[in-house]
């Protein structure tokens, strides 16, 4: 009798689908390391340019672009077909990052983020797409256990990148060195990417414009941020959420879904697994401000105060580690210790981060590289339990929305909790008065604030344990 051949490393990387898994990945790790080197050279950016004000705004729109690119993606590959949407992808974020590069003022340098933000979220979704395309079914296992190791790879150069430059006073030769890795990418997916998708019955249908909407409820938040008035900042909050109900109203009715059946009820498993996933990718986005708390408050250089941020990510992946494989009363253990240490990680650096003491008293600031590290543990320890549960408990024939929902769900809140993140060290401070004092002021708040978020999670999570038995 015929079996089928086991697929291996060896094969997915070596000869032709070497180069293809080098496309393939490579689409991801432009983007991802772009994410490390930009969160590095941030502050050097702000005392360049100006723009304090703005800070969070890089994040903000960049993954609000990111979410309309990633969207937009399965639309482009059935219009253009793989290789032609590699390229526009490339092409934009190629503008993006030379709008960055060559910035004079802050918002020069939004607009070139929001480019950016289009065309890695086009090249993120492009990439996982294509695995099914560009190899043969045995292979698609280990081919997207590669694309996403690029989030590993990018945790470890990107920060260096964007330290070494900063620290010279170049941080806009971060930005320009992208280029020539974008070019290779272009060639590479040139020559091995193919040029057209199998032939569908019908068009790809995207619910594009209930994403466009939940764009444009972040993009209240991050103006309400702007203003010193917290009557207005209250507004915002309550405009982007009102009209984040709306489109959960909406969606409900919807022929084309933006997310599956029972999302929408915190009685369901689907709508705990949910809820848990988007707060605990708020909690995250704090780390958008350490690099500058860490060289404004403990006098850092860039190139520390880049990879001691990275620690979070590299706490996720170790958790993501650790909980693999456990037994059901393990992962549902995890599934509230893990939001729980989380949250008293940041309870622990929104009291340690402000301290001065800690670096320039009788105690060392190495304090802080263990509740950096605590808040993405307690993320991985539950995150790839709950990515499997959302797929079992997803409606029968509704099981590819709720996977697609995932990213942008996890998109959104890391978009919006940027936004917040904005208006709450704004209001404690960041700007007025500024420096040290403002942004010890403003690391308490943000970090008591969003060790809410996580906590929340371990609160709402009854329906994320209960998924098990699904």
């Amino acid at each position: 009798m015929h079996t089928k051949q086991a697929a291996s490393w060896s094969e997915l990387l070596s000869g032709r689908n070497g180069l293809r898994s080098l496309a393939l990945s490579g689409g991801v790790a432009l983007h991802a390391v772009n994410v490390y080197i930009v969160t590095t050279i941030l502050p050097s950016v702000v005392q360049d340019i100006g723009g304090l004000e703005y800070y969070a705004w890089n994040t903000t729109l960049f993954v609000v672009a990111s979410i309309l690119g990633s969207a937009l993606s399965p639309k482009a590959m059935d219009s253009f077909g793989p290789r032609r949407a590699f390229q526009l992808a490339i092409l934009v974020f190629v503008i993006g990052t030379a709008g960055c590069a060559s910035a004079p003022s802050m918002p020069w340098m939004l607009l070139g983020r929001s480019a950016q933000g289009m065309g890695g979220g086009l090249l993120l979704g492009l990439s996982y797409s294509s695995v099914r395309l560009v190899f043969e079914e045995r292979l698609w296992s280990r081919a997207m256990v590669l694309v996403s190791s690029m989030w590993g790879v990018a945790t470890l150069s990107g920060p260096a990148i964007g330290g070494i430059f900063a620290q010279t006073g170049h941080w806009r030769l971060a930005f320009w060195m992208v280029l020539p890795l974008a070019a290779v990418l272009g060639w590479l997916v040139s020559t091995q990417v193919v040029d057209h998708t199998p032939v569908k019955d019908r068009p790809v249908e995207a619910p594009l414009g209930k994403i466009s909407l939940l764009a444009v409820s972040v993009l209240m938040v991050s103006v309400a941020s702007l203003s010193p008035q917290p009557v207005w900042n209250a507004v915002g909050i309550a405009a982007g959420l009102l009209m984040t109900v709306l489109i959960a109203w909406a969606d409900k009715h919807a022929r084309v879904r933006l997310f599956p059946e029972g999302t929408y009820s915190m009685h369901s498993a689907l709508g705990s697994l949910y809820a848990c996933i988007c707060l605990l990718s708020v909690g995250v986005t704090t780390e958008i401000y350490i690099p500058y708390f860490l060289q404004i408050i403990h006098a850092k250089t860039p190139l520390v105060a880049g990879y001691w941020t990275a620690l979070m990510s590299a706490g996720w992946t170790l958790g993501s580690f650790i909980s693999s494989s456990r037994s059901t009363a393990t992962v549902n253990r995890l599934i509230v210790g893990g939001p729980v240490l989380s949250a008293m990680s940041l309870l622990m650096l929104a009291y340690v981060m402000p301290s001065t003491s800690l670096s320039f008293g009788g105690y060392d600031s190495e304090w802080l590289i263990p509740p950096l590290l605590g808040v993405g543990l307690g993320v991985g320890l539950c995150w790839p339990n709950l990515l499997t549960r959302v797929f079992k408990s997803a409606p029968p024939g509704q099981e590819n929305i709720a996977s697609s929902a995932i990213t942008t769900l996890q998109l959104y809140a890391m978009a919006m909790g940027a936004s917040l993140a904005g208006m709450v060290t704004n209001a404690a401070g960041f700007i007025e008065p500024g420096g040290i004092e403002g942004a010890r002021h403003a690391a308490l708040a943000l970090f008591a604030v969003f060790a809410c978020a996580p906590g929340l999670a371990a609160f709402f999570s009854r329906g994320a344990r209960r998924a098990a038995g699904v």
